[in-house]
């Protein structure tokens, strides 16, 4: 039985509201003012509130907002005077439901009251849903119940705990440097820094200084000495976004990193250890580049140990509805609203 929480001044109203509501099924609470109201919402469950705008102490508004204290999921309903819905769009605007505007019709209050907990059900049912799927994925943030995106978390999982470099490949958009950070998460070194760069945003003349530092005055502008991604990424992830756009010439260098777990910094005749897990990206074909020498061969097999093909969406349209109410949720959330 869902209990709703009638917070009206006007004995009478509320009495109405009582007998028309308990018929239909609900368990029927009562506060006089705000504060009273705040209080109940504390001490019980209430599935839906039903709120006048206009109370003695507070406004509905300020039940509003401190009914999601708590983030639970409990509809708001504002009743109010005709001359007040400019006030109660601003309540929608603060995340009520809806508002209803006296003098009312009984049956179209119990019939928006339905779907105000209908609309509350859903809600909780898809967040238990997405709890679900990523504990089946075992990977946080990554939402889905595909078939392709569950293998993509399997392996994910596999290699984690792993120093094996991980090759991510596919098209922009489809979730890489998530995956990256999800794998980052789930290893051993989740404690230590995850590092993203990306070698298609950076020009070929910075690019080498942003991966691997340089000393002062090594080149013009090197006013002080700079510790490179690697170096900052040390015991922890370094994640090469867009590895195919990487010019060649740097490439040696960044084998040299993988093999032997050491890098240079520009204008350094010292090599510096660094204990770094690589994880690659590329929406390109590596293996093609290979073949017309714009990506170096050896380097292509270093990343290639591990590869993990993230699918489009097109090629996993089941988990759509999973992902468009994560973000109406993430949306709703941030902007304090909600969507009917």
């Amino acid at each position: 039985m869902e209990t709703i929480l009638i917070i009206e001044d006007k004995e009478s109203m509320a009495q109405m509201l009582k007998q028309t509501l308990e018929p239909e099924g609900y368990k029927i609470l009562i506060a006089k003012n705000g504060e009273e109201g705040i209080k109940l919402i504390k001490e019980n469950k209430i599935d839906l509130i039903l709120t006048d705008l206009k109370l003695p102490d507070k406004d509905g508004i300020e039940v509003l907002k401190a009914s999601k204290e708590d983030n639970q999921i409990r509809p708001v309903i504002i009743m109010t005077a005709y001359g007040s819905i400019e006030s109660a769009v601003s309540a929608m605007k603060c995340g009520a439901f809806d508002f209803i505007t006296k003098p009312f019709d009984t049956d179209y209050l119990i019939l928006l009251i339905k779907r105000a907990i209908d609309t509350q059900k859903i809600i909780r049912e898809n967040i238990l849903l997405k709890e679900e799927f990523a504990t089946q994925l075992g990977i946080p943030k990554i939402i889905g119940k595909s078939e392709k995106i569950l293998n993509v978390a399997q392996m994910a999982q596999r290699v984690a705990n792993t120093k094996t470099t991980v090759l991510l490949l596919g098209e922009s958009g489809t979730g890489k440097e998530l995956f990256a950070r999800a794998i980052h998460n789930i290893s051993n070194r989740r404690n230590y820094p995850f590092v993203p760069i990306n070698c298609a945003a950076i020009p070929r003349e910075l690019l080498e200084s942003e991966l691997f530092g340089h000393e002062k005055g090594s080149f013009t502008g090197a006013e002080t000495k700079k510790l490179g991604k690697f170096e900052l990424a040390d015991k922890g992830t370094i994640f090469l976004d867009e590895i195919g756009d990487m010019d060649i010439s740097i490439q040696s260098k960044l084998l040299r990193a993988i093999e032997e777990g050491e890098i240079e910094r520009i204008g350094s005749m010292r090599p510096s250890k660094v204990d770094v897990r690589i994880i690659a990206a590329s929406n390109k074909d590596l293996e093609k580049m290979v073949e017309e020498k714009k990506f170096r061969e050896d380097l292509y097999y270093r990343l290639n140990v591990f590869p993990i093909k993230i699918p489009p969406l097109r090629e996993r349209k089941e988990d759509i509805p999973l992902l468009a109410d994560f973000f109406i949720n993430k949306y709703c959330t941030e902007m304090k609203t909600s969507i009917k």
